[in-house]
């Protein structure tokens, strides 16, 4: 049940849309609206993805976050969640992203899969998704929340379709039955220096999790994951802040290397 109007979250789907178009940081928005709940802040995320569909960008995936255990625990949470990725925050292998257009962009590596047929919940597992996976890519999340010093909590990161800006996808395409996706290791390193590691069992025990958790929590809202849906499935390692002058490389166990400068 939302305690928000439609006006005020349509109001405050404008503002941090906003913030994030022209670059600029905001107050956390639980700061004015304390009794905001957890629909409250997907009806504004899914209000943002309204109005950018409205302008004429396409949705082209969708993402998931917050799926350590151990960063749950922290956030005293217990499930992950989801947001959705548009058509211009797609940046090529080997790209370059330009830092003057986000505000504190931070990389974070993760395993991203591609399915090939609807998964919807309830009920859906790990077996469900990966009898659904088309193929498993590497990818790299750059996320850059609109929050002042990246200080939010949840409702608000969710409202801010947690902190997606941009994100690189290359190396190499596996399919689902040639990679474990748990144990697979990734290496990120700026100009030359290794920064962290992790592996993919990171991700709720494995990215598949996070996908079925992903299909369950949609289907509350009534909605599904359609065949050929591009899915990142949250960070393996934790998010590396990034500025302008660093050439970031990540090593995909298995799945080649993803690159880009920040200029």
């Amino acid at each position: 049940m939302s305690t928000l109007s439609r006006s005020t979250i349509a109001q405050l789907a404008e503002h941090l849309e906003n913030a994030e178009l022209q670059a600029h940081d905001v107050k956390k928005i639980t700061d004015d609206y304390p009794d905001m709940d957890w629909d409250d802040a997907y009806d504004i995320q899914w209000e943002i993805r309204r109005r950018k569909e409205a302008r004429g960008n396409k949705v082209i995936g969708l993402k998931m976050g917050l799926t350590s255990y151990a960063k749950m625990k922290q956030m005293g949470v217990e499930n992950p969640l989801y947001a959705f990725l548009v058509d211009y925050f797609n940046v090529p292998d080997a790209g370059t992203i330009k830092v003057s257009e986000l505000i504190h962009p931070k990389v974070e590596a993760e395993i991203a899969i591609i399915t090939n047929k609807e998964l919807k919940g309830p009920g859906c597992t790990v077996a469900h998704v990966l009898g659904a996976t088309e193929s498993v890519v590497p990818a790299v999340e750059i996320i850059d929340s609109r929050y002042e010093n990246f200080r939010f909590d949840l409702k608000s990161v969710i409202a801010d379709n947690a902190s997606s800006s941009r994100f690189v996808t290359g190396g190499n395409v596996k399919r689902a039955d040639q990679v474990d996706m748990k144990t697979l290791g990734v290496v990120i390193e700026i100009n030359g220096k290794v920064v962290t590691t992790g592996a993919g069992a990171a991700v709720l025990g494995h990215p598949a999790a996070s996908v079925a958790m992903l299909a369950n929590m949609l289907a509350e809202r009534g909605e599904v994951i359609p065949a050929g849906t591009f899915i990142m499935t949250g960070g393996i390692t934790e998010a590396v802040a990034v500025k302008a002058g660093d050439s970031v490389c990540v090593r995909y166990q298995d799945l080649g290397t993803v690159t880009m400068s920040f200029v």
